[in-house]
């Protein structure tokens, strides 16, 4: 049987309060402590008590334990009439510090806010309010932080169907995401850096690594004046094998040797599987427009690296020419494109800092939709992505 004793030492509430009873309900396997509080450190008196509150807290063995008190209300020099914060739970909650930190690292374990419920014997609604309000906490501690941010990353994520996306803000080194909002507009851009960094912190950022949609340059431009606009090696790459498909997809109708070669078109020479390769190397030896395709977007390839910028505009002066010989029109089309955004294009070629992190933050960020089932709410897929991937200090600081 638990006893009084017990829970005095196991909880340690300090010299001002008492375990006076425990009750235990062997049906419900529930355990409630009761604790009376016999003075404040506050040197007013006692105005009165308020009316019993009960708080989920650790459980005891296969018993759910609840805290019950009756907190004491004192009455302040201007009059007003104010409850006493507990010692073992914030004043709004209705559960332990303890308890809270337990869910937080559920959470971080699991991913997944049904099973964590499940597993703490708690309702979904708590578990998600303790995720938001440990979310929200961490987002104040690192703003009070005053960390230097210097180099970003700005990228879309698909939120629901129907063209329907969050703009997520990053930083390319650590990977650790700093904001989100719903929408990749303009004015949803424009917000996103507001919310993150205040005008001082976004004037020492030197970098921001995006892709060319319109909205992230025009903002970035704007928002963050020193900063250097860089056209990550990802993303241009990714329109160089868009256009390679494109072009696969033209000639697969005249060239049946095409069929089943997107990803040996699309992989890298050293990823290809035996068949792969054998499927490669036939291509390459055809002479197909895709063939030429690929022979472009490895030479752009081969561009990239720390150069020097005079280095770096020369490669692009040659390798634009060359695209427009082939005549492959869908790859000509994307050397135009990296042309109308050349300064961008060349601190792609010549900066180490990229969206790589931004795009695996991406693939992480769509399991989590997956485990989760999809978010309905906007709000709750923010949170989720920050309480995750926010690398934030989300644990209440009164837990032991």
């Amino acid at each position: 049987m638990f006893t009084e004793q017990l829970f005095e030492l196991l909880l340690d509430f300090g010299d001002e309060s008492v375990v006076k009873t425990v009750e235990t309900d062997f049906e419900l396997n529930e355990v409630d402590i009761f604790v009376e509080y016999f003075s404040t450190k506050s040197s007013l008196k006692v105005y009165d008590y308020a009316p019993m509150r009960r708080w989920r807290h650790l459980d005891t063995m296969q018993f759910q334990t609840f805290i019950n008190c009756r907190l004491p209300r004192i009455e302040r020099a201007n009059g007003r009439i104010e409850t006493v914060k507990p010692s073992w739970a914030d004043k709004h909650n209705r559960h332990s510090y303890l308890f809270e930190s337990a869910v937080i690292s559920l959470l971080m374990a699991t991913q997944n806010q049904s099973r964590a419920a499940q597993l703490m014997r708690c309702l979904f609604d708590l578990m998600n309010r303790i995720m938001h309000g440990a979310t929200r906490r961490g987002m104040e501690r690192w703003k009070e932080s005053k960390e230097v941010i210097e180099h970003l990353s700005l990228d879309e994520k698909a939120f629901q169907k129907g063209h329907h996306y969050a703009s997520v803000l990053s930083e390319p080194m650590s990977g650790k995401v700093l904001e989100v909002v719903e929408h990749r507009t303009t004015e949803a851009c424009r917000t996103l850096l507001n919310n993150a960094l205040s005008e001082e912190e976004r004037s020492q950022v030197k970098t921001l690594s995006i892709d060319m949609w319109e909205a992230f340059l025009s903002v970035g431009k704007e928002k963050l004046p020193n900063a250097k606009i860089v056209h990550d090696r990802f993303h241009l790459i990714k329109y160089l094998n868009e256009a390679i498909d494109q072009v696969r997809r033209r000639e697969v109708k005249e060239h049946a040797e095409l069929k089943d070669s997107r990803y040996a078109l699309l992989k890298n020479e050293e990823h290809l599987t035996t068949k792969q390769r054998l499927k490669f190397e036939a291509i390459r030896a055809a002479n197909f427009e895709v063939g030429k395709a690929w022979q472009a977007r490895e030479n752009f390839k081969k561009s990239c690296g720390n150069r020097r910028a005079e280095e770096a505009e020369m490669i692009f002066a040659e390798w634009r020419p060359a695209v427009k010989e082939s005549g492959v029109k869908e790859v000509i089309k994307v050397a135009e494109m990296f042309a109308n955004h050349l300064s961008g294009v060349i601190n792609a070629m010549t900066t180490r800092f990229n969206n790589a992190m931004a795009e695996r933050l991406n693939g992480k960020i769509q399991l989590l939709k997956a485990i989760g089932r999809g978010y309905r709410k906007f709000a709750n897929f923010r949170s989720a992505i920050l309480f995750f991937y926010g690398k934030l200090d989300l644990f209440p600081l009164n837990s032991r």
